[in-house]
C-alpha cells in the first residue's frame, strides 16, 4: 500500500494543539472610532428559504478591511506599496515567536517592548528566526469586545494601551530577518509612543519595510514562547489594504 507522506504528516500534527488566534465577529465587534457608523452589517439575508426557485440561504457581508482580527498590508499606510493580491499561501505561514511583556504590562498599561526584553526571550529560546512572525502578548485580548477597555479610555477620554516600540520593531526586522509581527491591541504602537510622536510610527514603520501585521489577535497565552508555527488565512479580495483574517497556531 502507497504511504502518502504528506497525510502521515497532517496525522502528526495533529496531536499538537491548534489554537485559534482570531476574534468572532458580529454585528457588535468594535471597530476604530473613525471608520463611519453603518460600516459593518453582516449576515443580511439577500436570499430566504421558501423559495420555489431554490431553497437555500444567501447573505451579504460588509465590513471595513481593518476589522476584528485583521492583516495590514503595506498599502495601507505606504501609497504604491503592496496590496493583498501581492501575496500567495508561501506568505502566509510561519514560525511563530512569543514575546511576554503581561508581567511589565501589570505595573505600566503603557509599557512598550524595549529590544532588551526580546534579547532576554532570545537569552533563553535562541534568536527569533529567519521569517518568523513576532507576536506580542500582553493579554490585552482579554477585554474584547469593550471598545473602551480595548482603548484603555481614561476620564479624559485619552487612550492609554501597551504595544510595540520602534527600537523594538527595527531589532526583530533589522538585526533579525521577521517577516511579519502582530499583537492583541487594535494599534501597533503603544499609546504613549503614538502620543509623543503625533503618528503611528511603528505601524508606518512595518509596512514601509513591505513587512504584514496582524492586529487584535488573542490566546497567545495559549501558545508556547517558542516552536510553534502561525497559519494566517483572509478572503482573497484584490486590491485591499487590509481584511479580517481566521489566524491559527499549531503549537506543542
Amino acid at each position: 500500500m502507497a504511504e502518502y507522506k504528506l497525510w502521515n504528516a497532517l496525522e502528526a500534527a495533529r496531536k499538537y494543539q491548534w489554537v485559534e488566534l482570531s476574534h468572532p465577529l458580529n454585528n457588535d465587534s468594535p471597530y476604530w472610532s473613525g471608520i463611519p457608523a453603518g460600516s459593518v452589517e453582516l449576515s443580511k439575508t439577500l436570499w430566504d428559504w421558501g423559495k420555489p426557485e431554490l431553497e437555500c440561504l444567501i447573505q451579504s457581508f460588509k465590513f471595513p478591511g481593518q476589522f476584528g482580527t485583521h492583516i495590514d498590508f503595506p498599502g495601507h499606510f505606504i501609497q504604491g506599496k503592496q496590496m493583498s493580491e501581492q501575496y500567495d499561501v508561501h506568505d502566509l505561514i510561519f514560525p511563530l515567536v512569543v514575546i511576554d511583556i503581561t508581567e511589565q504590562v501589570k505595573k505600566d498599561v503603557h509599557y512598550a517592548v524595549t529590544v532588551e526584553d526580546i534579547k532576554n526571550y532570545e537569552a533563553q529560546y535562541g534568536p527569533i528566526p529567519d521569517g518568523a512572525f513576532v507576536a506580542l502578548r500582553t493579554d490585552w485580548y482579554k477585554n474584547w469586545p469593550d471598545m473602551d477597555a480595548l482603548s484603555g479610555t481614561g476620564e479624559d477620554g485619552s487612550e492609554n494601551f501597551p504595544g510595540w516600540s520602534l527600537e523594538a520593531l527595527k531589532y526583530i526586522y533589522e538585526t533579525r530577518n521577521a517577516a511579519a509581527n502582530g499583537h492583541e491591541t487594535l494599534d501597533t504602537d503603544a499609546s504613549t509612543v503614538a502620543a509623543e510622536a503625533g503618528d503611528l510610527i511603528c505601524e508606518r514603520y512595518v509596512l514601509d519595510q513591505e513587512k504584514l501585521q496582524v492586529e487584535a489577535l488573542r490566546n497567545l497565552d495559549k501558545v508556547q514562547p517558542a516552536g510553534a508555527v502561525i497559519i494566517v488565512s483572509y478572503p482573497r479580495i484584490e486590491q485591499a489594504t487590509g481584511l479580517p483574517a481566521r489566524v491559527w497556531a499549531i503549537t506543542e
